[in-house]
């Protein structure tokens, strides 16, 4: 048998040294790559007083509004209030030229007068007539003559009556009184106009208390009840919040938004607030309780699943969790986490279930 070169051997111990060392290179990699450290930040889930909410946009808008129109016809003699006139209720706002009416009001008083005279008149010999008759002294047509006559005095009396009634009624409208306490929106007459029956001539407005007009979505419908606190902030007072309570609850959903209606009274004491004044609502669904709260940056979303990991044992734990209400920075977990656990805040998107994690201080 023929012996290899030297050559040759030496070939194969070099070929078979490689090999070997490919080999250890490549378990050395395949363990570093497995046991590699995910560097991460953490914070534990706290618990924390927490009140359910919604938040919607409103409108306020006066308590009560109303127009003071004419009951007569005439020209106006005299206008008490301008726009932006604060009026009590009763308190007289306007008056119409009454001469005509106060004319009225004494000729129908005259008339009365004379048809209560001609019924007294009427009743003595009404009774004048009905003892004769007794007596046969006069004949019957004669007492039924006066008969007829007294009755129709006393229609004529009560005709003069009301005649004189509704003078005065017509006399009494000659002043416009506020029908209610407020402020006075518009003014639609001016001393000199004539004014017909039913002409506007002011509107008023309350403003203490306000109504404050908002929405909320459909999902959120069913958790509305009348008292629940409101509060709320408007542009004219960034820094200042305000506050009411649910007052009303309309009884269907607008159609083309698929919101429900609601009404707050507030408050308006010092007459800030204005109608017409753009709010920012929260209205809170209940007294405050104890929730399961992790940093906003903690969270993961994947289609339609929300997850977190926290850290067990030096390792990242992939958790799917349901979340509530946003609190400043703060996001409610309602399922899947419990107090105190060790959540990911910085990193976890490069976790994975079972990474071994460095908490990096």
């Amino acid at each position: 048998m023929m012996k290899k070169p030297l050559w040759m051997n030496v070939l194969s111990l070099l070929i078979v040294s490689c090999l070997t060392l490919l080999a250890g290179c490549g378990n050395k990699e395949t363990k570093a790559a497995v046991e590699k450290v995910t560097n991460v930040r953490v914070q534990a889930a706290g618990t924390m007083s927490v009140r359910p909410y919604v938040t919607a946009v409103g409108t306020l808008m006066p308590d009560e509004q109303v127009t003071a129109s004419s009951e007569v016809d005439g020209i106006m003699r005299s206008v008490a209030a301008d726009e932006g006139t604060v009026v009590s209720k009763g308190q007289l706002l306007a008056a119409v030229d009454d001469t005509d009416y106060r004319l009225e009001v004494q000729r129908a008083d005259a008339a009365l007068k004379q048809a209560t005279a001609t019924v007294e008149n009427t009743l003595l010999e009404y009774k004048r007539k009905e003892a004769l008759y007794k007596e046969e002294l006069v004949t019957k047509q004669q007492f039924d003559d006066v008969s007829t006559r007294r009755s129709l005095v006393t229609a004529d009396l009560e005709r003069a009556r009301a005649t004189l009634s509704l003078a005065k009624e017509k006399l009494a409208k000659t002043k416009i009184y506020s029908p209610l306490g407020g402020v006075v929106k518009e003014k639609n007459v001016s001393p000199g106009d004539y004014v017909k029956s039913a002409t506007p001539l002011f509107t008023i407005i309350r403003i203490a208390p306000l109504k404050l007009d908002f929405t909320v979505a459909e999902k959120d419908a069913g958790r509305i009840k009348t008292g629940q606190e409101v509060r709320f902030i408007v542009d004219a007072a960034p820094d200042r919040e305000f506050g009411g309570r649910v007052s009303l609850i309309y009884p269907n959903l607008e159609e083309k938004t698929r919101t429900l209606k609601v009404e707050a009274v507030v408050p308006n004491h010092d007459r800030f607030l204005k109608p017409g004044f753009f709010a920012r609502v929260t209205l809170y669904l209940g007294p405050p309780r104890a929730a399961v709260v992790v940093p906003l940056n903690s969270i993961l979303y994947e289609e339609s699943t929300t997850k977190i990991f926290v850290v067990e044992a030096g390792r990242a734990r992939e958790r799917e969790v349901k979340i509530g209400l946003k609190y400043g920075e703060m996001l409610e977990i309602t399922e899947g986490l419990k107090d105190n656990e060790t959540v990911v805040t910085v990193g976890q998107n490069n976790l994975a279930e079972g990474v071994k994690v460095n908490v990096a201080r």
